[in-house]
């Protein structure tokens, strides 16, 4: 493994003992990254147990452990995995683990232009290959669209506004620069949060550009499909949007949250929730690791037919 760090895992025993490992299983830890979650499956595992570590980047195949026989990387997005699944002939699984955070990595490389405390590209693209950049976006994008994004993903008010700067400023210029989109933007942020709301902009763009909330909502109801019953599903997000979709699927089947029932009013759902309350990080974690504060991990389990259509309404509301 390479010596530099490419990523801390957070919650890392929580989440994998929430998995609820079998030695002899068969899981899925669909975001790679740096391997710490996949390192700690396979440690559980015994010769028998298999491991398919999910990761689009190609940065992230460095850190493939050599010679282990047990695990199969896959470079691809995660909305994919039924289908590559269905490839190695896998029909079911016993747990599925889910980071949802960006890896340090991607942060740190001025070349990716995911952070604003660097120059660079306007890219953000986890999947370097194909697909439109940060700069298409910003570029190509109108007012009406542009707003829609920094409201919806970014979560911020002023979002209009952003907006209708950037429109006008590209008119002139193209925005092609980290530095660039953040010195046209600042002067519209609030004093007191500047790189709070700095962050908002860029996570905005970067949910745009890789289509985050589409690929969540395909691999949720995937994992609803894939797990065998009894199976766990392991998911950490690190903001409000992914974390209600999370939930809101643990508790329903659904992403949107409708809760459907029987004639007698039972709940019927393909996932019940372990934990009702979510799992943070500690301060202990949080201070050795200051990107894990915003972490939410929420743990479910896959039910069989009869339970799915069995459950009271009122367990886990």
């Amino acid at each position: 493994m390479p010596t530099t760090v490419y990523h801390i895992p957070v919650l890392l025993k929580q989440s994998v003992d929430g998995l609820n490992i079998r030695r002899d299983g068969v899981y899925a830890d669909l975001t790679f990254g740096g391997g710490g979650h996949s390192r700690e499956i396979l440690s559980r595992l015994n010769a028998d147990g298999r491991l398919y570590s999910f990761d689009q980047d190609a940065d992230a195949e460095s850190n493939v452990p050599a010679n282990e026989e047990r695990l199969t990387f896959v470079r691809s997005n995660f909305r994919y995995l039924p289908n590559w699944m269905r490839y190695y002939g896998v029909d079911a699984l016993d747990g599925i683990l889910a980071d949802l955070g960006v890896s340090s990595h991607h942060f740190d490389d001025e070349t990716r232009g995911f952070s604003f405390r660097f120059n660079g590209p306007l890219d953000m693209r986890m999947n370097g290959r194909a697909g439109m950049t940060a700069a298409d976006v910003v570029n190509t994008y109108d007012e009406e669209a542009l707003a829609k994004l920094f409201l919806l993903y970014g979560e911020m008010k002023n979002g209009r506004s952003i907006a209708k700067t950037i429109v006008k400023s590209r008119s002139v210029t193209p925005l092609k620069t980290v530095e660039a989109l953040a010195a046209l933007v600042e002067p519209l942020l609030g004093r007191d949060r500047t790189k709070k709301d700095m962050a908002k902009v860029f996570q905005a763009l970067r949910i745009e550009v890789n289509h985050e909330m589409d690929a969540l909502e395909e691999m949720l109801e995937a994992a609803g499909r894939m797990l065998r019953p009894g199976g766990r599903l392991v998911v950490l997000t690190y903001h409000s949007l992914e974390d209600r979709m999370v939930k809101n699927y643990m508790r329903s089947g659904r992403v949107d949250g409708k809760v459907e029932q029987d004639f007698f009013g039972n709940r019927i759902s393909p996932m019940k929730p372990i934990n009702n309350k979510v799992i943070v990080p500690d301060a202990e974690e949080q201070e050795r690791n200051p990107r894990s504060r915003s972490a939410k991990l929420r743990i479910a389990e896959r039910l069989d037919d009869k339970q799915a259509k069995g459950q009271s309404l009122y367990e886990t509301l």
